[in-house]
């Protein structure tokens, strides 16, 4: 007990930041793709003989289903976590969003996760469930529960996991000039 109360008292990084990835989104990129080149193949290749209706029906339905895969994966190939003296910062995908900024003062504690599941969530993404709270995940492994004041909780899969912990607990719990180890 001693060991793990000196480590959440060692002296914190400025800013700590974390990602994770999952690289088999990419298969469902690739899907994605697929469809969306499905899609434009029909409109410039078709005969147009069965009737236009159809024709743009299919068109517009394949480039449609395209760009929600590749999109809705891109999003979610990796996360990444910030966390400085304010807040946690949680980015997704290449351009960052989904965003979520948490400021630290809405949070009353944070513990690590062991294994995270994308099965327990409901899948990839950014997830949400009355039951459990709301969570970003890209991956299974370890990860972090942030429990807010309101009573919800926040959940993101990242790796090194338990130094997240260690540093927002800290933030969450300054020591106090003068105070014993």
């Amino acid at each position: 007990m001693r060991e793990h109360l000196d480590r959440d008292r060692a002296p914190q990084p400025e800013i700590w930041t974390g990602r994770a990835t999952n690289r088999a989104q990419w298969l469902a990129a690739l899907v994605g793709a697929a469809c969306m080149a499905l899609g434009i193949e029909l409109a410039v290749d078709s005969a147009w003989s069965a009737g236009i209706v159809p024709l743009v029906m299919s068109v517009v339905g394949c480039i449609a289903a395209g760009l929600l895969v590749l999109f809705g994966t891109l999003a979610f190939v990796h996360v990444a976590v910030k966390v400085d003296k304010e807040c946690l910062e949680v980015r997704c995908g290449h351009i960052g969003l989904p965003r979520r900024r948490i400021p630290l003062s809405l949070v009353a504690g944070a513990e690590f996760a062991p294994r995270v599941t994308p099965r327990q969530w409901g899948g990839w993404g950014y997830r949400w469930r009355p039951e459990k709270g709301t969570a970003v995940i890209v991956r299974r492994g370890e990860g972090v529960v942030l429990r807010l004041w309101d009573g919800h909780t926040f959940t993101i899969t990242v790796d090194n996991a338990e130094s997240a912990v260690r540093v927002i607990r800290a933030r969450l719990h300054p020591s106090l000039p003068g105070a014993t180890h």
